[in-house]
This record gives structure tokens, sequence and C-alpha cells, in this order.
């Protein structure tokens, strides 16, 4: 405020005073009324630096509430898989970075929470953590195809490239969620971690060479693994005679119901290999075949060698007996090379696994000899389908031993005009037989009668 006006300009009184109108000092003339001066915001210097508008009015944005919650969540996940803190802290980031995405602000609670799911599993998977898309989503109680969308979004909108885990992998980790320690079961009953994964992976390279785990779910087949793994080490009364549905009580593990398919086809296998066993005399079934496992994995090569052969001299037995000369030279083109030489009686290590996967893995074009028989290569569209080839061999990928029916496009109906033909058979079907018109006659009577009264 300027001090220097000491006379009104109006009526040239000196009576003038400072009147405070709220934050804005001014002097009036107490005579006439008049405003002498104004006061300015910026006319009075009190000594502070000059502070920006921008500046006095940022504040830090604070993280909403669903975002402190999910970090939350992210944390827990990580604490309850005990992974070390560098994954913690990629998981948080990963999240943070996934919730600000325009993808994900407009979604709903469950899947921000598989959200925090996801960034664990990415995290656990770039940094070589063993971990399975089942153990997350049995974590959060969620769908694991929701889990997998939401995965496959999300690396996608981030950019990262994850690797693709292997089933041996993670089987040690798999491997201790089972609750089978001295610690927790009988002694008769609890078995070593170390052993268990070790016959467990074991157990699913010869599930891979039979075709069982092409196509399915990891867990399951980890689940059935380790259950037979579990019993073949010590298979005494006590341990056959528990059910899967006992067992995963006892180790506090949830079932899943895959896994009894997965055990089956296992055993069958098994079966088959064992059966090859010079030294076994008795009949090898799914009941007994526990005792063999060991020796079926030390000699597994050798006996997937002898299965096939096995199952090709029956072949061509069969073929003789019926006059056929056909089937056993399809099924045995499966296990020549590509010269047209058997292998020999003696194969190598390499051989024998070429033997049991590649050999029966069906191969594209028209040369596979399973994929059109002899007799329809034609091609015509009136011949019959060619049989399923998997029934044939002895191991086959599980899409052909149990192939999907394939609908048939049925042709389009054409349009009625009401001047078709009507053939005997159809004009028949409406003429009511005596006995109809019987019974026609006497429900009309009975409905006419209701209604009169």
């Amino acid at each position: 405020m300027s001090a220097s006006v000491t006379r009104c300009p109006g009526c040239g009184s000196s009576n003038i005073v400072d009147d405070d109108l709220y934050c804005q000092a001014q002097r009036v003339c107490v005579d006439c009324g008049s405003v002498v001066s104004e006061g300015v915001l910026t006319d009075d210097w009190t000594g502070d630096t000059e502070i920006s508008y921008s500046r006095t009015t940022a504040v830090a944005r604070k993280p909403c509430l669903n975002l402190i919650k999910g970090l939350q969540r992210v944390k827990a996940i990580c604490r309850i898989l005990r992974v070390n803190s560098e994954i913690e802290n990629h998981s948080q980031t990963y999240y943070t970075q996934a919730y600000q995405h325009e993808a994900f602000i407009r979604v709903s609670l469950q899947k921000k929470e598989v959200l925090a799911g996801c960034c664990v599993l990415v995290s656990c998977r770039l940094l070589n953590w063993p971990i399975t898309m089942g153990t997350i989503s049995c974590l959060l109680d969620a769908d694991p195809v929701v889990v997998g969308a939401v995965y496959q979004e999300m690396i996608k909108i981030l950019n990262i490239k994850a690797p693709v885990f292997i089933i041996n992998d993670v089987m040690e980790a798999h491997s201790q969620e089972y609750k089978i320690s001295s610690l927790h079961v009988p002694e008769e009953l609890a078995e070593n971690s170390r052993d268990l994964t070790k016959r467990a992976v074991a157990l699913v390279e010869l599930a891979a060479d039979t075709w069982i785990v092409t196509g399915r779910h990891p867990t399951p087949i980890m689940m059935a693994s380790i259950y037979l793994s579990w019993q073949s080490l010590k298979p005494n009364k006590h341990r056959l005679k528990l059910t899967l549905d006992k067992f995963c009580q006892m180790a506090k593990v949830n079932k899943l119901k895959p896994a009894m398919k997965r055990i089956a086809e296992m055993k069958e296998v098994l079966c088959k290999l064992g059966r090859e066993i010079p030294w076994v005399r008795e009949a090898v079934t799914p009941d007994n075949v526990m005792q063999q496992v060991e020796d079926i994995l030390n000699y597994r090569f050798a006996l997937l060698r002898r299965a096939l052969r096995t199952h090709e001299e029956t072949l061509q037995a069969e073929s003789e007996a019926s006059g056929e000369d056909s089937l056993p030279e399809e099924a045995a083109s499966s296990q020549v090379s590509e010269h047209g030489e058997q292998h020999s009686n003696a194969p190598t290590a390499e051989e024998c696994e070429l033997n049991a996967g590649s050999a029966q893995r069906p191969r594209d074009g028209n040369d596979d000899p399973h994929t059109e028989p002899e007799g329809n290569t034609g091609g015509g569209e009136s011949q019959a389908p060619a049989p399923n080839w998997g029934k044939r061999v002895l191991f086959a990928p599980p899409c052909v031993v149990h192939p999907k029916r394939r609908s048939v496009e049925r042709p389009e109906c054409k349009d009625v005009t009401g001047d078709e033909e009507i053939s005997d058979s159809e004009i028949d079907s409406y003429i009511r037989t005596p006995r109809e018109a019987r019974e026609f006659a006497l429900t009309q009577k009975m409905l006419s009668e209701s209604e009169k009264t």
C-alpha cells in the first residue's frame, strides 16, 4: 500500500483511514467515502521468493486403493511361494505397469486378482524359478482358462518374452507341495522328496516317449507320476491299497480329475513294457505292475524296442492267418528306416528312442502308410474313410487313439414350394389307423363333455 496519498482527490479531506476488505487493504476517505487507493497483492514485498502457481498446487499422486490391494496380494503370493526378493520386486513392478495400462484399468476385480498371480508367474519364469500355472490357479482359486488368457494378454501388452517351462524343471517344486515326509505321515507311508522327484521325472520321460504327454495339461501328469512313484518306491500293502483320493487327502493337495486317466494310461504303458521283462514269469497286470517299475525304468529303451518288435510279430502272425499281407506291411513300415532297411537286432540307445518315439509319430504327406490304407488311394469322396491307424500301432498320440468325431456338413435344405411329390410311405404316415381314429374320437368326446360341465 502506498503511504504517500494523504488527501482525498475528491473532497480534499485529509481524514483518510485504512480499511481492510477481506484480504485486500484499502485507504478510504471518511468524509466522502471515496476509495483513495487500493492495495495489490504484489505491491507489498515481504521478502519471500516468488513461487509459481503450478508449484504451489502440485500434489504427489497417490495410488488408488485397488492398486494398493493388488500390490499387497502380489506380495502375499510371493511369501506363500517363498520366492526371493528379486522375484517379488519384479512382480510388483510388472503389476504396476500392467495395472496402469488401458487394457486393465476398467476390468473386473476378479481379473485384477488374476493379474497379480500372472505377474508372479512371469517373474518366476524369467528368473528360472520353477512354478506352474496350475499352482497359481490353485492359489487364486481361479479358472485355469481365465488365468491363461490374462497371462497371454499381459505378456503381449508388456512385451515380455517369457520362456516356456518343461515338466522336468518344475517336478522338484511340484513334489514339495505333497506333505508326505516323516514329519507329516507315518513311517511306512513317508517318502524322501529327492527320491520321489527322481522316480517321477523318469516316469514323465517314459510318458513323453509313449505319447501320453502330447497335448495334455502338465499338472495332472505330474500328479499321476508323483502318485505312481510313491507307490513304486515301496510297494507295500499300505501304499498299494491307497487310492488317489486318499493319497491327495493325506498329502494335503487338491485332486485333479484328469489325473485318474493319466494314471490308467501310464499303468497301461508300464504293463506293456513289463510283459517284455525276461525274468518276470507271472502275468503283469495293473494291480502288480508297481513291483516292476524300477526294472522297467532302468531298461526302458530295450523294453520299448522289444515291445515294438513283439507287436509287429503279432500283427504279422494275424495277417498270415487271415491271408492279408497289407496290414503287417503298414505296421512294419513305421519301424523301417527311410532307406527301406529294417533296424538290426542290436540297435543303439539312439535307435531305441527312435523306435519308441519318432517311428510311431505320424508324418505329413501322402507317404504315411497309416493315412490311407491300400485300396483307398483313389481319393474319391464316395470311398470309405481311412480306418484309425492308432488302433494298430502299439503307441500312438491320444488324438489318434481316441479321435473326436468330426462334424459332417449337411446339405442345405431346399425351399419348400408345396408342389413336391409325396411318397406313398409319407401319405400312409398321415392316415390314422382305425384304433387311432377311435382314440381320437373318444378324446374329442371327453373334452366336449368336460367343457359343458
